[in-house]
């Protein structure tokens, strides 16, 4: 269950980067 939650972690972490990136440009 840890290394699931730390894919889930990951995953939100990639996706807010995307977003804020996408946000800028």
């Amino acid at each position: 269950m840890y290394m699931v939650d730390i894919m889930i972690s990951m995953i939100f972490f990639i996706l807010l980067i995307i977003c804020i990136l996408v946000g800028v440009a």
